[in-house]
């Protein structure tokens, strides 16, 4: 799997001159609704925006890792699949917005910080209930506290069920025998699921990384200072969750 990371090294993303980018190494993160692109052919990447429950570091952290993490990962994509994603980025939306059921997944960042009015919560429900796939990523520990209270804002009847490598998400393309690795400075991977009717026999609704964070792998896979085995497995990670979704 090494010539994924070989692909991400030969074909690093540029950002629009209005759009700056700097991760956790150091400058800031911001989005112009310039870079959102019109409804088409192609499947096109959306990440979530949302209102932060605290102040601080979490007021910005729907936005961490982008635009590089899905231009990368878009890139990976294309090159290993028969998908012909959007090479651009990605079109940030709230949950209110209506042209999000324009995209059957989503994936939004930090959602340990994350809060919602009474038009996002509907949305969420709407969204997820007529076919939508959600990606949370990027948070761990007490985060999950506020994570699994917004879902049952929106779900009160779902509760969250923990996934193992045995599940088909993570057979959907690659075989991923032990997703459980050590994906960030919170520990070891864990994943939830939310099924419709909370019945595992259904749709899995919802998949949650828990004390993982793959799209700061997807970010930096270009810059050489993260594990390569470990930035081969988010890619892979990612493309599953995109074919498990277009596929059930």
């Amino acid at each position: 799997m090494k010539t994924l990371i070989l692909l991400a090294l030969l074909t690093a993303a540029t950002v629009p001159a209005h759009a700056q980018f700097g991760g956790r190494r150091g400058g800031g993160y911001s989005f112009d609704p310039r870079d959102n692109v019109e409804y088409g052919e192609q499947f096109t990447f959306v990440r979530l925006r949302y209102d932060a429950r605290f102040g601080g570091r979490g007021g910005s952290g729907w936005i961490h890792d982008y635009p590089r993490a899905e231009r990368n990962f878009a890139k990976i994509l294309a090159e290993v699949t028969l998908i012909k994603p959007y090479m651009g980025g990605s079109n940030v939306l709230s949950l209110d917005d209506p042209q999000l059921f324009n995209y059957p997944i989503a994936y939004m960042s930090e959602p340990g910080y994350w809060s919602m009015n009474e038009a996002e919560v509907e949305g969420l429900r709407n969204y997820l209930l007529k076919g939508g796939f959600l990606i949370f990523d990027d948070f761990g520990g007490w985060e999950f506290e506020n994570f699994e209270r917004q879902m049952q804002i929106a779900f009160p009847e779902l509760q969250p069920t923990r996934l193992d490598g045995s599940h088909p998400i993570f057979n959907s393309f690659f075989k991923i025998a032990n997703p459980e690795q050590h994906y960030s400075y919170r520990g070891f991977a864990e994943y939830y699921g939310y099924y419709e009717d909370n019945d595992t026999s259904k749709r899995l609704m919802v998949i949650a990384n828990y004390n993982a964070d793959i799209g700061e792998y997807w970010e930096f896979s270009d810059e050489g200072f993260l594990p390569i085995a470990l930035s081969n497995e988010a890619y892979k990670l990612g493309v599953n969750y995109v074919i498990y979704a277009m596929t059930h």
